[in-house]
């Protein structure tokens, strides 16, 4: 008789004394992947090629004044940290390779690292006056995920305080992902503390601000992206786009939000 049990005994006698460990087996879940280290050097210096790039084109009192230090600090030491925490081989994304994982996320990092001195500006704060708050954990693989948590925070000249999502698009397509709207409107509602999304699209030079505690739940805006895996995500018209990249930023006071 074929049943439940005989599956059982079939398995042990394979050698799995569990279901899982069977189907890990069979689907090869169990072997890791060699990561491509190589690559993974092409990759950085792409990361610092677009720096470069970015950093001949904006205006001189946001730019960089070491590119060599701003690799050193935000490229190299952060590779060496994942790879030394063995997180880089467990980045993965619907089957995407782990390096590629890694580029997209590190691509994302570099140039909010980059636009910090341009955010200084945009606030008319000091750079050490804006605080990291967001939740990437760089020594531990299994808390190393990205959360609705906005990734910085700042203090503003009347002690308002804001919170900011840095995000960047490389393809020329610029959406926001539903759960950050609806993170900011729950931190609006707890905490009183207004979300500012500021989306650089390298693509076409131009910078969007975006208020998300006050995004519309019935907007035309929401759409569902199936590049994204068919989520629902908030398009940024146009209109929100008020910064050219190759001129001065503008000041968050003189911006009607």
């Amino acid at each position: 008789m074929i049943d439940a049990k005989y599956a059982k005994d079939y398995r042990v006698k394979i050698g799995f004394t569990n279901q899982n460990g069977a189907k890990e087996f069979f689907a090869a879940k169990d072997i890791i992947p060699t990561v491509d280290y190589n690559y993974i050097d092409l990759l950085n210096q792409r990361l610092f090629e677009i720096v470069k790039k970015i950093n001949s084109i904006v205006p001189f009192e946001v730019r960089l004044d070491n590119l060599d230090s701003f690799r050193a600090d935000n490229i190299i030491e952060i590779y060496e940290k994942l790879k030394e925490f063995n997180i880089i081989h467990r980045l993965n994304n619907l089957g995407r390779r782990p390096e590629e994982v890694y580029f997209s996320w590190m691509r994302g990092l570099v140039v909010s690292s980059f636009f910090l001195r341009s955010l200084s500006e945009v606030f008319d704060v000091e750079m050490a006056d804006i605080e990291f708050i967001g939740d990437d954990e760089l020594r531990n693989a299994d808390t190393f995920k990205k959360t609705p948590k906005a990734d910085l925070e700042i203090s503003l000249v009347n002690n308002e305080k804001i919170r900011i999502e840095v995000q960047s698009g490389f393809q020329g397509i610029n959406d926001i992902k539903q759960h950050k709207v609806l993170e900011a409107k729950r931190i609006k509602r707890e905490q009183n503390i207004s979300s500012l999304v500021i989306h650089f699209d390298l693509f076409n030079g131009q910078v969007a601000f975006v208020k998300l505690d006050t995004v519309d739940d019935d907007s035309v805006n929401w759409i569902t992206r199936q590049q994204m895996e068919g989520q629902t995500v908030f398009n940024i018209d146009q209109n929100f786009f008020v910064w050219k990249l190759t001129d001065t930023p503008p000041k968050y006071i003189e911006l009607d939000l």
